[in-house]
């Protein structure tokens, strides 16, 4: 996110404005059709993004380059990954990929890469993206010097569609299969609505295989998890949605439980550390 994106003494941020906006916008339609429908919805949420993309605001967000925390997580911290099926790559999912950055990163340490976008626009710019850089890898996409020629390069593919609905999985078929060993969550659910987050921990848990590995660089950890979004602060959201089997709902007073409740959820903890080089945005922050 820009150096906009929290609400300020001023007001709110470009990115939180829009989608206040969006969100006044459809309530308004809504009282004049007689209509008690929510006013925040799944809808309202896809379009707000997709306006972004064409209307060419992605600078709100884009980093410009592959997260330097998952490039250090899969060239130095291979042996937690799933082995590999008969020599075949292992696939992986970005859902909400954005300019493809971290997808081609992926490809480019030879996994077999999906990158999900709800933007058409999107997924245009991330596939002529990803035809240049993959003619001609950037120093960006390594964490050392060693591991640009270490790695046959895996196949990469972008799809338009919705996360939580299944009309694009066909789109990700290999002889028949649909699931992913790992996937990769770093801005998609902070993104989100907070009443949609039990559904992404459910989504979750359908598209990975059952040794698959769900990869999350926890982002934003600095922000009050009661100040509206996007971005939404996550502190402790992540433990409650896979490990507790929570709903994500949080509130700052409930931090101070800490992870020794019993797990319930479908996720175990394999992982989790402190990166040693993440974006200058997570302020020091991100897990």
């Amino acid at each position: 996110m820009s150096s906009s994106e929290n609400s300020t003494a001023e007001g709110p941020g470009r990115l939180i404005s829009h989608f206040q906006t969006r969100y006044a916008s459809d309530m308004s339609v809504q009282i004049l059709k007689y209509q008690a429908e929510p006013r925040r919805t799944r809808d309202t949420q896809n379009l707000g993004w997709s306006d972004l993309w064409d209307t060419d605001q992605s600078d709100l967000w884009d980093r410009g380059k592959p997260s330097p925390a998952l490039i250090d997580f899969v060239e130095e911290q291979r042996d937690i990954l799933p082995v590999r099926h008969c020599g075949r790559p292992l696939r992986m999912l970005v859902p909400g990929c954005g300019r493809g950055y971290d997808v081609v990163m992926l490809a480019l340490h030879g996994f077999d890469v999906w990158g999900l976008e709800i933007s058409e626009t999107a997924v245009k710019i991330a596939t002529a993206y990803a035809e240049s850089e993959l003619a001609n890898p950037s120093d960006c996409n390594f964490g050392n010097v060693e591991a640009k020629t270490q790695y046959k390069h895996g196949k990469v593919k972008f799809v338009t569609g919705d996360f939580f609905k299944r009309d694009w999985e066909s789109e990700c078929s290999v002889d028949g299969g649909t699931q992913f060993h790992l996937i990769y969550d770093y801005t998609f659910l902070c993104a989100i609505l907070p009443e949609m987050r039990a559904n992404w921990a459910r989504r979750m848990d359908e598209l990975l295989t059952k040794s698959g590995l769900l990869v999350c660089l926890e982002f934003p950890l600095y922000k009050s998890v009661e100040v509206v979004g996007p971005p939404w602060g996550l502190k402790g959201v992540y433990w409650n949605l896979l490990a507790k089997g929570g709903n994500g709902i949080m509130r700052d007073c409930d931090q101070e439980k800490g992870p020794e409740e019993i797990s319930k959820g479908t996720f175990e903890r394999l992982l989790r550390f402190k990166p040693a080089r993440s974006y200058p945005n997570g302020k020091g922050t991100d897990m």
